[in-house]
């Protein structure tokens, strides 16, 4: 294998497929990146048994990348990456000598590196279903920045670490929970799926995925099966296996009236519980209180230890109860966050019942937040 090309393509390939290295994996192969040059193209492609990805650099013409011995390799990905990275040059050589010792040269730059036979690779088809699913990019990103935040980090309940994609027909509905909060996401798809799914998709793999999706116009094409699923996108595939398990029920969660509605700006309130959180003494449950009073809105926390805050701020209601509730600010504002409208709905039921955050302004976006109780 022998090749020139220009760095801020390779960089660009291997700041994607390096997502799937582990450097805790038992079989030290997947500390690896695989490299195929053949047929005017060069592929990477990295696993970890958890995600793979692949990635595909064309070769357009030779101002990107030359192409002059085809071959297959495995470098350590770790060194790789550093390397090309740290390299000033713009464009980088690579040479395989003797099947298993690998140059990296430039003009005034070389390393030897030992490589690793592409046989010990482990097979890696990331096939794809006749039936896919499609999505705009951007509407995935939407969907995995609004709900994600939202899931378990308990490994004891697993179904609860991943989120829930149900499609039917053309409306694709997500949720994440972890017991005290919910997100949910309803979209409607361009195109009719063909089957119903139900899945379980790991929120680390998930937003892995989102982070490294360059082109937010193009379609994502999901393709779904009984225990993985590939995402495509241009030249991309990722595949993250599915938890196994049934999703709970959440719609059971959301009540269905409102005792109260309280409309406010949405960056003045996260602003508030933002100050107000200061003097709270434990920073997981940091407990808010929110007390209505008239077309005023209080907001307080005390800490023996620290001291005590009181807040005001305007509001529209309505109608002319008044409530009292305590919850967790960072709950809270990390479901306000997920938000991109100016104003949101709150929405109580009773004092100790789930708060539900809305906005009439994108109708999709449902958020939960469970309240504390103080007494």
């Amino acid at each position: 294998m022998k090749l020139t090309i220009k760095k801020e393509l390779l960089l660009n390939a291997l700041n994607k497929v390096s997502k799937a290295i582990s450097t805790k994996n038992l079989i030290p192969v997947l500390a690896g990146i695989k490299f195929e040059l053949k047929k005017k193209k060069l592929t990477l492609t990295a696993s970890d048994n958890d995600i793979t990805i692949q990635t595909t650099i064309e070769s357009a013409n030779d101002d990107d990348f030359k192409i002059e011995q085809e071959g297959s390799i495995i470098i350590q990905g770790k060194y790789i990456l550093d390397i090309v990275r740290k390299l000033p040059d713009k464009y980088i050589n690579i040479e395989v000598i003797d099947e298993l010792k690998i140059v990296i040269y430039t003009e005034n730059s070389e390393f030897n590196l030992n490589g690793i036979n592409e046989s010990e690779y482990p097979n890696i088809g990331l096939e794809e279903s006749k039936k896919k699913v499609l999505i705009k990019a951007s509407v995935f990103k939407d969907i995995v920045n609004q709900t994600a935040f939202a899931a378990s980090n308990e490994e004891s309940k697993p179904v609860l670490t991943g989120i829930n994609f149900n499609i039917v027909g053309d409306i694709l509905e997500c949720n994440s929970t972890d017991s005290y909060r919910l997100a949910r996401k309803i979209v409607k798809l361009n195109t009719i799926s063909e089957e119903n799914y139900n899945i379980v998709i790991p929120s680390h793999n998930i937003l892995e995925f989102s982070r490294i999706i360059d082109d937010e116009d193009s379609d994502i094409e999901l393709h779904i099966f009984n225990n993985k699923i590939l995402f495509k996108t241009g030249n991309l595939k990722f595949e993250s296996r599915l938890i196994n398990g049934t999703y709970p029920n959440t719609s059971n969660l959301l009540p269905d009236d409102s005792y109260l509605v309280v409309s406010t700006n949405l960056n003045a309130f996260y602003d508030v519980i933002d100050r107000v959180s200061i003097l709270t003494s434990d920073k997981e449950k940091n407990i808010v209180t929110l007390e209505t009073n008239g077309d005023m809105l209080i907001l307080k926390s005390s800490s023996v230890e620290i001291g005590r805050v009181e807040e005001k701020m305007p509001i529209t209601k309505n109608n002319s109860e008044n409530i009292k509730i305590s919850f967790s600010a960072k709950y809270m504002m990390e479901a306000l966050k997920s938000f991109s409208t100016e104003t949101v709905d709150i929405h109580f039921v009773g004092e100790i019942k789930p708060i539900l955050i809305k906005s009439s302004e994108d109708e999709t976006l449902t958020q939960l937040v469970l309240p504390i109780r103080t007494y």
